[in-house]
């Protein structure tokens, strides 16, 4: 039975990665192996239970009985589900065919913690008739979501324009990605760096984005912030992205 287990989570990942031009590496597993678990997850803006399924590894079915659920459609934004025998999250990042997406931009929350439930809520607050502007969302494992954990928000599934950056029309052609943290006064954590060197890699190596065009919110023209923080380490953020 749990080699049953570690194959579906092995396989889960294999698929989910066979869309990229080349093979890109998730992020590094745990020490020791496949541990699973029962755990809480919290449901984000957009995720299905199909997409809960492959994060941890659990068939829907088993995922609908545990939380006596009518149906996998029966669920609600910031439901806690429990989730039985969960493996650790692996990567769920889709990829829409598409000319619109020329640049990739990251920003960093200036908050201590956070997650995309939580933007979205405060995005829907500030007036965006959408909610949460980010297409992605990287947790550092100050909340509910582990550290490293990558949140695909309902923008990106529906592939519309971000509310991430006016400057330079990075809205509509840039991909919004989004660090937990307030890098002026932190640091980008171990986790999150390897999940968003693995996001980058897989969107840039399907949209053929250079990474001339993987910038940061403060080297937008036009853009006056200092996002993502004067602590992002730029320097290995290059040094492991592919040339």
């Amino acid at each position: 039975m749990a080699w049953r287990f570690l194959l579906m989570a092995i396989g889960s990942c294999l698929l989910l990665n066979s869309c990229a031009r080349a093979p890109v590496k998730p992020p590094s597993p745990p020490a020791g192996g496949v541990l699973r678990q029962d755990i809480i997850h919290r449901v984000a803006p957009g995720e299905t239970a199909w997409r809960i399924s492959k994060m941890y590894a659990v068939p829907i079915e088993d995922i609908v009985r545990a939380n006596q659920l009518r149906s996998a459609e029966d669920l609600k934004m910031g439901q806690r589900l429990k989730i039985p025998g969960a493996a650790p999250s692996c990567p769920v990042v889709n990829l829409y065919p598409s000319a619109q997406w020329k640049y990739i931009v990251i920003h960093h929350s200036a908050t201590d913690a956070g997650d995309a439930l939580a933007f979205h809520q405060g995005h829907k607050k500030r007036g965006f008739d959408q909610g949460l502007g980010y297409h992605f969302v990287i947790s550092n494992g100050s909340g509910e979501k582990p550290d490293g954990h990558i949140e695909m928000s309902p923008r990106w599934i529906k592939q519309q324009d971000g509310a991430h950056c006016k400057a330079g029309g990075m809205n509509h052609k840039g991909i919004g990605i989004c660090l937990v943290g307030n890098f002026n006064h932190e640091r980008v954590t171990e986790q999150q760096m390897e999940s968003l060197i693995y996001l980058v890699r897989r969107l840039s190596g399907y949209y053929k984005i250079p990474p001339r065009q993987i910038i940061g919110h403060c080297q937008v023209p036009g853009a006056q912030t200092e996002c993502p923080g004067r602590n992002f380490p730029w320097q290995e953020f290059r040094r492991r992205l592919p040339n």
